[in-house]
């Protein structure tokens, strides 16, 4: 970023794509160098650890000698390759301890104190809408009226059903079942 004095320096987008070929070209020659150094570096311990094995001549005894030798540098490969497994698995637990720290650590923040607003159902709908709303909208329009005389109603009903669990003895049965029926009028 370059101050508010200094303009911008300006690349043209065929002198940053030849850049960016240059880039990958050199990064790829890179990954080939370290390749063909991480071959040469195995060839040359694989030579110091194991050299090449004379058979030829050696009597039974001779042979059971090497085999033995070979058993036992295997075992120390072995061990040796167990133990970097086990340092290797340790440190992938440890670094993904840290990113969760990192994480814990970089998501704490304080959350601002909300103020309350006052804003009207128009200016809702206008924010909401922009200026597309067609005039002022009342909600209280929309709003079920409630009348005395309904309210009454469900105070009869209320007392009229009374106790339920006369109710439902009263209903149990087949003769609350004919009386359920013929109250539907289903005896017509």
């Amino acid at each position: 970023t370059a101050p508010k004095g200094e303009p911008k320096c300006k690349i043209s987008a065929s002198r940053k794509l030849s850049l960016k070929i240059l880039l990958l070209t050199r990064a790829t020659e890179d990954l080939e160098a370290e390749k063909t150094a991480n071959e040469e570096q195995k060839v040359r311990y694989l030579r110091e650890k194991l050299p090449p094995l004379q058979l030829s001549g050696l009597n039974i005894d001779d042979l059971q000698k090497v085999c033995k030798e070979i058993h036992e540098k295997i075992h120390v490969v072995d061990e040796d390759r167990y133990d970097c497994e086990a340092k290797v698995h340790k440190n992938y637990r440890d670094i993904n301890e840290l990113k969760l720290k990192v994480q814990d650590l970089g998501g704490k923040f304080k959350k601002p104190a909300l103020r309350k607003v006052r804003v009207s159902a128009d200016e809702m709908l206008k924010a909401l809408f922009g200026s597309k709303t067609k005039g002022s909208m009342d909600l209280r329009a929309n709003l079920k009226s409630v009348k005395k005389e309904d309210i009454k109603q469900e105070k009869e009903l209320t007392m009229e059903v009374g106790d339920w669990r006369k109710n439902v003895e009263a209903m149990s049965g087949m003769q609350g079942r004919k009386k359920m029926f013929d109250a539907a009028g289903g005896a017509q």
